[in-house]
């Protein structure tokens, strides 16, 4: 999420947020509460804490539960981090099995080679978005990216 991939031309600060991570916890942070009913959610980033708390307020997220992993080496050994330091986007999920915290799942199809002329679809099956537009006759737009920002005289469709 901080610092955003080095190779994202978006619009942005380069040492920003992720315009496609930002999207995903928008979606997420109405969902916060009821998934808490069943498990724990939490939003790893590896920026200072201030940093993401005063961005999560600015985007108006309420419910997400938020931690730093700054000065750790849990994004690098989640496969969240490259060896060069640049932040990845991944989904990690832990099982708590009594007093053991195990890695249960990891959405490593990030890294895989994506059919040609299909998207990467690592969380995608996770976002509402995503999943409205599937179920639209056009589907994905495959020029289609998520923005921080969504300013335009755009008509609905």
């Amino acid at each position: 999420m901080f610092p955003r991939d080095p190779g994202d031309e978006r619009p942005g600060e380069p040492d920003g947020a992720c315009p496609s991570c930002t999207a995903l916890l928008d979606q997420l942070d109405g969902a916060a509460d009821h998934v808490a009913e069943r498990t724990n959610l939490v939003i790893v980033a590896k920026t200072p804490i201030d940093r993401l708390l005063a961005f999560a307020e600015a985007r108006g997220w309420s419910r997400l539960r938020l931690v730093s992993s700054a000065g750790t080496r849990f994004n690098r050994d989640y496969h969240a981090e490259t060896a060069d330091g640049a932040q990845r986007p991944m989904l990690n999920v832990f099982g708590r099995d009594g007093d053991t915290v195990r890695h249960f799942w990891g959405s490593e199809l990030f890294y895989a080679q994506e059919e040609p002329g299909q998207e990467p679809r690592h969380v995608g099956t996770l976002e509402p978005m995503w999943n409205l537009f599937d179920l639209t006759p056009e589907g994905r737009d495959m020029a289609f990216e998520e923005q921080l920002d969504y300013r335009c005289s755009c008509s609905m469709r």
